[in-house]
């Protein structure tokens, strides 16, 4: 049952202010000397310290704090190439969940390029006003090259939420059901329905974390990926392997694992059946997925199940990782998001749900209990404490990695830096949108 009818997603779009997100002053501008602070003449001592040292830009801007949120439309969603202008709304969108979540800023750039060089050229140029950038919406095969090539030329953090943000979900969800089923990651054999952005880094950051790349049997539109085939981009080659399956009901037989990025439908009760013992299902196929979560379980119970939906246990949701990933990166001012922050993003989300989940928690979701297991593998994005585990983690990792510019010097001081960060910028937030006329 739908939660809302069109004309009422219209109205929160459009009613009392359009769009979802404002600019708003932090510092005061009420005399006439706050103002020439602000502006002239009082700006020049701020322009003038940059220009002897640039990375003073992080000390008198709000650069240390600011995300762009870069797409051209391309590959909306489940919406496809609907451009850039249509694609502006869900921009927005992740800008707030940047700062309710994190604490972080956004500028959505929507921009009308198609030829990945010349959007290349357009972001980098950007550089001097970004801390760091979130690549969005762009379609496969491109997308790989663009952010392949802006991680080269750039000194700031480039990051493909499409292709990394469900891989990393994912990855906490699957080292816990690994877990659960008592299985071992090298054993595991896994069938992946899809071959795009998300498809290809879920099964790198799998291989990262101990996947063998010749376990995984991964279909595309035209069927398994195999060394036979010529049809194959750089890629979809990544992933071809010698064995060649007729279909995907066939590569399903004994299976351990099932990953959905594809469309609704393509997997049946029968090919559930088939799978091994335990078997682990993530069907992220949106708004509806590969098999729903009831079929799944009614043909095998003892399935570890786990959909792109809120209304089923187990949500892979990538407002679960891009907000704090980002924060964690931004302040240890890292130059890039590399394997070893995303892999310890991953591991931060696989630890937090092992925890006890706090009672706002289950007030949020109605529930009388929550406890780790085959029902819940994955954090709820409610959860408070999301920041401190997963931004610290990341920022560790940074930090060992040598791409943290600003170290932190006491991590324990910073999470509870970051617990206070978030509450205060709730409150702000409540309090500013309770200015506001309520239209819901």
């Amino acid at each position: 049952m739908a939660l809302f009818t069109p004309q009422e997603a219209l109205d929160y779009h459009s009613e009392v202010r359009p769009g979802k997100i404002e600019v708003v002053p932090v510092k005061p501008y009420a005399t006439q000397k706050h103002l020439t602070m602000a502006y002239s003449p009082g700006v020049a001592e701020a322009c003038l310290a940059i220009a002897k040292d640039s990375d003073l830009s992080y000390t008198y801007t709000g650069r240390g704090n600011l995300i762009a949120v870069v797409s051209n439309g391309t590959a909306v969603l489940g919406l496809g190439n609907i451009g850039p202008h249509a694609g502006k709304p869900v921009m927005e969108g992740k800008g707030l969940l940047f700062k309710i979540f994190a604490d972080v800023d956004v500028y959505d750039i929507n921009l009308d390029v198609t030829d990945p060089d010349k959007l290349c050229e357009i972001v980098k140029a950007l550089e001097p006003t970004f801390g760091g950038i979130n690549l969005e919406d762009i379609k496969s095969p491109e997308c790989f090259y663009i952010e392949d090539k802006l991680k080269k030329e750039m000194g700031i953090p480039v990051f493909h939420d499409d292709q990394h943000g469900t891989a990393i979900i994912s990855a906490a969800g699957l080292i816990n059901a690994i877990e659960i089923a008592g299985k071992k990651i090298e054993d595991l054999r896994m069938v992946v329905s899809g071959a795009g952005a998300a498809a290809i880094s879920c099964s790198r950051l799998y291989i990262a974390l101990g996947m063998r790349p010749e376990n995984i049997a991964m279909f595309d539109s035209r069927g398994h990926l195999h060394l036979g085939r010529t049809d194959l981009n750089a890629q979809k080659r990544e992933f071809a392997t010698e064995k060649a399956y007729a279909s995907l009901a066939e590569a399903m037989v004994g299976a351990d694992v099932f990953l959905g990025l594809s469309k609704a439908g393509v997997v049946s009760q029968d090919m559930v059946r088939s799978m091994a013992v335990s078997p682990i299902i993530f069907a992220c196929a949106n708004p509806v997925p590969e098999i729903s979560y009831t079929e799944a379980k009614e043909a095998r119970p003892d399935a570890i199940m786990a959909t792109g939906r809120s209304d089923f246990p187990n949500q892979i949701n990538n407002v679960l990782g891009f907000p704090f990933i980002f924060r964690g990166a931004l302040d240890v001012r890292a130059t890039e998001i590399n394997e070893e922050m995303k892999l310890a993003a991953a591991k931060a989300l696989a630890e937090l749900a092992k925890q006890p989940v706090p009672e706002y928690v289950l007030r949020a979701y109605g529930v009388d209990a929550l406890e780790f297991g085959i029902d819940y593998i994955i954090p709820k994005p409610v959860d408070l404490r999301l920041i401190e585990f997963e931004s610290a983690a990341v920022a560790q990792a940074a930090m060992d990695t040598g791409v943290a510019q600003k170290p932190i010097p006491d991590m324990d001081a910073y999470r509870a830096l970051l617990r206070e960060r978030i509450n205060k910028s709730r409150a702000r937030l409540e309090s500013h949108v309770a200015s506001y006329p309520q239209i819901f």
